[in-house]
């Protein structure tokens, strides 16, 4: 994601892949939320991922159900699809953007000096770069070797989790004990099984062999149904580690090698790929000169609160799925709480990411909040303003056709425009209409104008560098 979002700011931009092709092993993670399908649908690609998916209109809090259907979104509902196409569909989008990859081999090592940095591969190769951002996951050699410290919480479960074929029939669905949830359900057109079952002592480090599955099964099923011809089988934990900065000089991290957490509640390829729409646009502007380095502040001073919050939020779902008396209790009156309207929307808002709010300064609501996907009426004809951010280029939509951003119309899109509908936030519900806003390539609102340019020439400063010599 990162690198395609580079490369449609026009940056040099290349991918180390130890992996010699984009084949993973195993289903990985589940799906896709509102937030980050709306992410792609800003650059165009979101039915790649939506025609391969199953939409399902609620998301899931420590396996509690909730609605999203009455989101104002256009994609109010969590995708269901595994992270392999995921990932492929990513790798395919790059490769049309011209992307280079090198793959088979691992980065080893790196010299930064006051110009650039200096990455080593595992083939002998070295490249010379302005920046190196390790989305090399919760090992991070990157984040390792540029110092960075990795404080956190070590697990209190660990799960199992396979594809397999079996002989006899599984009861497919999850099942509940004293030590959590665990669950068979069918992939690959309902010919194959995905289990993932709750190990009784945590364990980490080793690799699981097929008897320690059919033991798990043995002991949550009364049966291991048989189990044969594997094709994947790991460990998982809820492990949770927050990097203390998200860059080192030229250093920057995104996605796992930032943050890990628990699975539960299915967030982590999510932020990662918002980390990534929140970094690319200010390091293309750091390398291109068009904005100080002091604009990569943002993005830890943005990015990191959320991963706290996550990280947070998913030791919450870990502790209310276990399966004790207690935290049965504790999740039955958690159940109850979440079909109120107040506690669903803000559950499912920060789950599904619609609610991420940058603290950008006292102000409109939208401040800081996504730009909703309007339809707005323009000299074109009618727009949707997602499809104005194809480019991954600022906007400003003026509702009022009376601003003027001439010193920086060589980086931001001015758009006269009408609007007639109701304004609506996730969570917030309805707000003012403004008369203006100003929106980021990431799609966050960076100024909202009340009929006048006042604070509009500070924004188009801070966020999108100086006014040209002609302002």
């Amino acid at each position: 994601m990162l690198a395609g979002e580079l490369a449609l700011a026009g940056v040099d931009v290349a991918i180390v892949e130890r992996r010699v092709n984009q084949d993973l092993p195993g289903s990985r993670a589940g799906g896709l939320h509102a937030r980050t399908i709306e992410v792609l649908d800003q650059r165009g690609i979101a039915e790649r991922f939506v025609s391969q998916g199953k939409p399902i209109q609620v998301a899931f809090y420590a396996s509690i159900q909730l609605d999203v259907s009455d989101f104002p979104t256009r994609h109010n509902y969590t995708l269901a699809l595994w992270q392999s196409r995921i990932e492929r569909i990513l790798a395919d989008w790059t490769v049309e953007l011209a992307v280079p990859i090198y793959r088979g081999c691992d980065v080893t090592g790196f010299a930064q000096d006051a110009s650039g940095i200096d990455v080593v591969l595992s083939d002998g190769r070295t490249l010379r770069a302005q920046y190196l951002v390790g989305c090399d996951g919760g090992r991070s050699l990157v984040r390792k070797q540029a110092g960075i410290d990795f404080p956190g919480w070590d697990p209190s479960v660990s799960y199992l989790i396979a594809e397999a074929s079996m002989t006899g029939e599984p009861q497919v669905g999850m099942r509940r004990d004293d030590r959590g949830v665990h669950g068979i359900g069918r992939i690959d057109d309902g010919k194959r099984v995905r289990v993932v079952s709750v190990e009784r002592e945590v364990r980490h480090g080793d690799e699981p062999t097929l008897d320690d599955l059919r033991e798990a099964l043995v002991t949550v099923w009364g049966t291991d149904y048989g189990v044969h011809d594997v094709t994947w089988i790991s460990r998982f934990t809820d492990t949770t580690r927050q990097a203390a900065r998200y860059r080192e000089r030229r250093v920057l991290l995104a996605g796992d090698a930032a943050h890990i957490h628990s699975p539960t509640g299915g967030q982590g390829l999510n932020i990662g790929v918002q980390d990534a729409v929140n970094l690319g646009w200010k390091l293309a502007q750091v390398i291109k000169g068009i904005s100080p380095e002091s604009l990569l502040d943002t993005y830890q001073a943005e990015r990191h609160p959320i991963g706290a919050r996550v990280l947070q939020n998913t030791m919450a779902q870990t502790a209310l799925a276990r399966g004790d008396d207690r935290s049965n209790a504790l999740r039955e009156s958690m159940t109850e709480l979440l079909t109120m309207d107040g506690p669903r929307k803000r559950c499912a808002g920060m789950i599904s990411g619609l609610d991420v709010h940058y603290d950008l300064g006292a102000g409109h609501p939208l401040l800081g909040r996504r730009m909703p996907d309007l339809e707005v009426d323009t000299a074109d004809g009618p727009q949707r303003v997602f499809t104005l951010l194809h480019q991954a280029r600022p906007v400003l939509l003026d509702l009022g056709g009376a601003l003027d951003i001439t010193p920086w119309a060589d980086r931001v899109r001015h758009i006269a425009a009408r609007y007639a509908g109701a304004w609506e936030i996730p969570v917030i519900g309805a707000v003012p209409a403004p008369a203006a806003v100003l929106i980021r390539p990431d799609g966050h609102v960076a100024w909202v104008g009340d009929g006048t340019d006042r604070g509009l020439r500070d924004a188009l400063t801070t966020w999108f560098g100086p006014a040209s010599a002609a302002g």
